[in-house]
């Protein structure tokens, strides 16, 4: 009981400063009532929402849509109560300073709360909420093609031009809009990229979710220089309940035909010679490997008969291996292509002034280009979605990368 003081403790305090931006606002006891309603009917399903799910809801659209709509209730809540609460703390000194400066007054101690303030706070509550209703209409299929030109002077002369399309986090078991899948395809198609890569989570846990989206992603046109995909941390079934570790394997086994089925080639800690003209490049390919994930993935087992002097690309599906170990490695890995992290599926963009995330406080590379001496990372923002059913100022990604000699 008392590891549930604090929650309770924290919702009443929401809630009843909710309540009193709402009354001060407005004195209509329609909305009033429907306010308090509203709230008390999603309290309750929340209550039961948690004391019945089990650790394999957390892969459902019902468990997505609920983390939807509590943060689209809940977060507008936040915002209310941070303003009245600050304002509560000068109403305080505001009444402390009034009866010590003039004891005889028979004013009230606390001065009445200001209905403006209340006003504010409720356009300022409106902004989370807009947005994520925005995210989960619009936001999570609004697919934005991500161009990037990177120069190295040891690229072999015949790869010179050469153009990459990555791809990330499909989590192929939150799509809910057939069309807008086909459109992302058909946006991938346009890049005519010479070759095209995954980095992993084509599902959230179990392999039947792709199967509906087979025909759809093998439609992705098969480049001169070929398709090629890498495992993510959602691939191994980590966050189910299985029946049993055969049932486990089982599902493994079934993840890693996908790749096959929709003409991916999938590297488990190994590498392949790209040719181009006379000459070639390596692509190395690691199974998952992160800082507070599951760390399968073998840097020199993938990297087996790779000479330092080639040019590498390497995928890995969690930027905090880049950080952790890649970018210091010895062997020079020239691009490693990355995803993982969604850019949080929120956050603010506006290129050439802001980028912004919270996911930024956990991992150094979020989303986009970062460099080290010459090494690269590049973190896509995720083709898909997960837990939150959308994306508000971080939106879905298809990226095109081009090779330059210089």
């Amino acid at each position: 009981m008392l590891r549930w003081l604090i929650p309770i403790l924290l919702f009443s305090i929401i809630e009843f400063y909710s309540f009193q931006a709402i009354r001060t606002a407005t004195k209509s006891k329609l909305i009033l009532i429907g306010y308090i309603i509203t709230s008390l009917v999603f309290i309750g399903y929340l209550i039961y929402y948690i004391t019945t799910h089990n650790r394999n809801d957390a892969q459902s659209h019902v468990f997505q849509w609920t983390i939807g709509i509590f943060l689209l209730i809940y977060l507008p809540k936040i915002i209310l109560t941070l303003v009245l609460f600050s304002e509560d703390v000068f109403r305080f000194f505001a009444g402390l300073f009034g009866y010590i400066s003039n004891s005889d007054s028979t004013e009230k101690f606390l001065p009445e709360r200001r209905k403006f303030i209340s006003q504010v706070a409720l356009g300022l509550a409106a902004i989370p909420f807009t947005s994520l209703i925005y995210g989960m209409t619009k936001g999570k299929y609004n697919f934005k093609v991500m161009k990037q030109t990177l120069f190295f002077p040891d690229l072999p002369d015949s790869f010179d031009g050469t153009t990459i399309t990555h791809i990330s986090d499909i989590h192929s078991g939150s799509f809910d809009d057939k069309e807008k899948i086909e459109y992302a395809i058909d946006l991938i198609n346009e890049q005519q990229s010479d070759l095209v890569m995954f980095t992993g989570d084509i599902v959230n846990t179990k392999a039947d979710e792709m199967y509906p989206w087979i025909d759809t992603f093998k439609r992705i046109h098969n480049p001169i220089l070929g398709k090629y995909s890498v495992l993510g941390n959602h691939d191994y079934g980590e966050y189910y309940q299985w029946n049993s570790k055969q049932e486990k394997e089982q599902n493994f086994t079934e993840i890693k035909d996908l790749h096959r089925q929709i003409d991916f080639k999938l590297l488990l800690n190994e590498n392949v010679e790209i040719k181009k003209g006379n000459d070639s490049i390596k692509l190395i390919g690691v199974e998952n490997w992160g800082v507070k994930f599951k760390q399968a993935g073998d840097l020199k087992l993938a990297s087996k008969g790779v000479a330092k002097e080639d040019f590498k690309i390497l995928m890995s599906h969690d930027p905090s291996h880049w950080d952790a170990e890649v970018q210091h490695d010895n062997n020079h890995y020239h691009l490693t292509l990355s995803g993982h992290t969604h850019g949080f599926q929120f956050g603010i963009e506006i290129p050439g002034w802001i980028k912004w995330s919270p996911v930024q406080y956990v991992y150094k590379q979020w989303a986009g280009l970062y460099e080290n001496l010459g090494r690269y990372v590049y973190v896509n923002r995720g083709f898909g979605f997960h837990a939150y059913p959308g994306r508000v100022g971080i939106m879905p990604e298809i990226t095109v990368i081009e090779l330059k000699k210089g």
